[in-house]
């Protein structure tokens, strides 16, 4: 096992223009490549473990790639061709339940598997409506957990009402619509964060997003993709914290994508009391530009109950500045923590208890009352964000985290950035 320690620092100035290339679009842009007849260029595709394995499935399905380290060129295979081996997504969700929404209308069989977390993570939230149009999909626990063995169908057009605003779920249906025999509709409880809707659209597909997401089937190809893959607002919110937390500090993120779906936690931020700008500098598949935040006194507290899917993922960076801010701060309807990388509500608030911060955990979320960070041993239960968050705390007090080797599936020169500002050691 991989351990970091991290020592406390004093302000910063910072300039982000290495923040890891957003992982979600990474993702996507390798996949829906595939949904075109002619090359699609990506550019700054993000080198980390979850999205090379999304690029190597991909090639494995018939694709050919030339990368220059920055450029991306992906040439599409005349027909998808029925791999001859299983197709290992890592430790990435996205990869698994996209994929299933994908591969379920394509001709062949399929396997799709991953790590020892990844292969504990439910799964039947996407595999029971597909299977409800017409897929053949199973895996354990009744196609409730990988490996997953899908077998291509033509699937029936849908109208379906979803539980749960997951962009991982609609995501897997709409591409699933897109071969499917009829026009499909899609509803969620909010609007999730929609890079799906927005890429396939610059690509061509006929989708309308309004309170009912219509999609229609392919007439044919789509056209390909040229894109530049902005940074992750995921990846850069961190630092984001850090500064906020930092006295005296100020970090400006640089071109990170600026949907509305992506930043809710920097607004969160704001709300506490974090001085937080953005400057829009282009939108053409994306809204694209730079993000500063910077100190602003101590924050306050905020209780966080709607619009969680637009924040799930920066929930474990907002808890440590939850951690040092006045007051009680509450987050609710946030159940899906649980079933992250992670049990991520368990995972935060055993990991603040051991830093000296009074919190309680509830179902759906937690209750943390501000106070003063301790030093403390962590551990990260296999997380990247967990993790990275309790890095990001070290700031203030040191911290030793275990198991840190899950940082490189999404950000890998993570602790290089952490290192400009602070002294960071790793050891086996």
């Amino acid at each position: 096992m991989r351990w970091l320690e991290v020592r406390r620092t004093d302000s910063f100035d910072m300039v982000c223009d290495k923040i890891a290339s957003d992982k979600s679009i990474s993702h996507r842009c390798a996949m829906f490549s595939l949904l075109s007849d002619r090359p699609s260029v990506v550019r700054n595709y993000l080198r980390a473990e979850d999205t090379m394995n999304t690029l190597e499935i991909v090639k494995q399905l018939g694709a050919t790639v030339e990368d220059d380290g920055y450029r991306m060129t992906i040439t599409p295979p005349r027909e998808p061709s029925e791999p001859t081996d299983v197709l290992d997504c890592g430790n990435s969700g996205t990869a698994m339940r996209l994929f299933c929404g994908f591969l379920s209308s394509l001709p062949g069989h399929y396997v799709l598997t991953g790590d020892r977390y990844l292969r504990r993570r439910p799964m039947k939230r996407v595999t029971r409506p597909l299977v409800q149009i017409g897929a053949k999909i199973d895996g354990r626990e009744d196609g409730n957990l990988a490996p997953l063995c899908i077998r291509g169908e033509v699937l029936r057009s849908f109208d379906y009402e979803s539980p749960i605003a997951s962009a991982q779920v609609k995501s897997a249906m709409i591409l699933a619509a897109l071969r499917a025999d009829g026009i499909s509709t899609y509803r969620e409880p909010e609007l999730s964060r929609d890079h799906t809707e927005r890429m396939l659209r610059g690509m061509g597909a006929h989708i309308e997003s309004w309170d009912v997401i219509t999609i229609e089937p392919m007439r044919g190809a789509l056209d390909p993709l040229d894109m530049t893959v902005p940074a992750d607002p995921s990846s850069g919110f961190f630092f984001a914290v850090a500064a906020a937390i930092v006295p005296g500090s100020r970090v400006v993120i640089e071109n990170v994508t600026l949907n509305p779906t992506r930043i809710e936690a920097y607004r969160v931020l704001g709300k506490m009391g974090a001085r937080v700008e953005l400057e829009e500098k282009e939108n053409r598949y994306e809204p694209i530009g730079d993000i500063t935040v910077t100190y602003n006194g101590t924050l306050k507290a905020v209780e966080v109950n709607d619009r969680i899917s637009w924040l799930i993922d920066e929930l474990p960076a907002l808890s440590i500045a939850m951690a040092v801010a006045e007051g009680v701060s509450v987050v609710k309807n946030a159940k899906e923590l649980r079933v992250k990388e992670s049990d991520r509500i368990a995972c935060v608030v055993e990991g603040l208890k051991r830093c000296g911060i009074e919190c309680e955990e509830y179902e759906d979320g937690y209750r943390i009352e501000g106070g003063v960070l301790a030093s403390a041993e962590i551990e990260s239960c296999g997380d990247h964000r967990i993790a990275m968050s309790f890095a990001i705390a070290g700031l203030l007090a040191d911290m030793k985290i275990g198991d840190v080797e899950c940082i490189e599936t999404s950000f890998p020169n993570f602790l290089e950035l952490l290192g400009e500002i602070t002294e960071v050691r790793t050891w086996k």
